[in-house]
């Protein structure tokens, strides 16, 4: 469980560890027995600035199957039920309202019997626990796939989980953006050129939704069009770039979305550099910076490599 929400804007840390039972100070050995009334959880420390907690719900009924009594896929016992720890009253509540909402959302066949329980104490997990994931890379993917977990969350889910790239509520959006970035992203509006965050960047890295967080576009295919804006000759994946037409002002144009926020982010036009011939025109106000140097802090760390080499000097040719 520590993957989906170690890379969550917003989430400090994530810690494997037991909590739930009487004993104190529990080893790996005494909880896998069963007997100490312990189960297998994580700790997430979190900013609610920056993420709420019905956020953070979310991602984790989308990660695990919410009705089994008896413990996780292959794994069997009591100490792998599944199970919400609150905190406070507020986190009950809202814990109780996301068991109510799945429920009426009817995507299980069988009742909800995830335990919404009060948090006494937590203890963290030995030293070779935490981030199994990153430590042994080859052993978790081949107990994971062929544990069912991801066979059940696709059946579930689709295939399209993008639980990384969840979008807040409005109410959230409008907290976490400027009232510039709320009318672009969510009312389709444009700011002025020359006068942007971004028109005139040319710092190596990448772009991504600015709600969202989900990787759009890259200062290696950045360019200047003389527009005043942002402007791409490619998405950096391009999956999450999402095209429709736009008959507004007396035109048809095509309008650039992205795929999971649904932020308004600008309009593609065919007078862009080769290969293309395409020009991105992006709004800086529905875009996030991140450098490449920050890549790896920040969750992404697959885009790391394109800004090796003959990029790591100076900036990115296409600036």
């Amino acid at each position: 469980m520590e993957p989906p929400f170690e890379t969550l804007p917003g989430v400090d840390s994530v810690i494997s560890g037991y909590t739930g039972g009487k004993e104190k100070d529990p080893s790996y050995e005494e909880v896998s027995s069963g007997y100490t009334g312990h189960r297998e959880a994580i700790q997430i420390t979190y900013d609610p600035k920056q993420i709420s907690y019905e956020t953070l719900l979310e991602v984790f009924w989308k990660n695990i199957d919410p009705t089994d009594p008896d413990g996780q896929f292959v794994d069997r016992g009591s100490q792998y039920k599944t199970g919400i720890f609150y905190h406070n009253a507020d986190q009950k509540r809202l814990a109780e309202k996301s068991v109510a909402d799945l429920t009426k959302r009817k995507l299980f066949k069988k009742k909800i019997v995830t335990e919404i329980i009060g948090f006494d104490e937590f203890y963290p997990a030995e030293g070779y626990h935490q981030d199994f994931y990153k430590k042994d890379p080859l052993q978790y993917k081949s107990y994971r796939s062929g544990s069912g977990r991801d066979q059940f969350i696709d059946s579930v889910w689709g295939k399209e989980k993008a639980v990384r790239f969840l979008k807040p509520s409005l109410d959230e959006i409008r907290k976490k953006l400027s009232s510039l970035q709320f009318e672009v992203t969510q009312e389709s509006g444009t700011e002025p050129p020359f006068e942007n965050e971004y028109w005139d960047n040319h710092k190596d890295g990448i772009y991504v939704d600015r709600v969202t967080g989900e990787p759009l576009f890259s200062s290696v295919d950045k360019f200047e069009s003389g527009t005043g804006w942002p402007s791409f000759s490619r998405p950096l994946v391009a999956e999450h770039v999402v095209m429709k037409t736009d008959s507004s002002y007396g035109m048809v144009r095509s309008e650039v979305r992205s795929k999971y926020g649904d932020s308004h982010l600008g309009h593609v036009f065919d007078d862009g550099p080769k290969p293309t011939g395409l020009r991105y025109c992006i709004n800086s106000a529905s875009l996030r910076f991140i450098p490449k140097e920050d890549l790896e802090k920040s969750g992404y760390p697959e885009f790391r490599k394109q800004f090796s080499n003959s990029f790591e000097s100076s900036g990115s040719k296409a600036n």
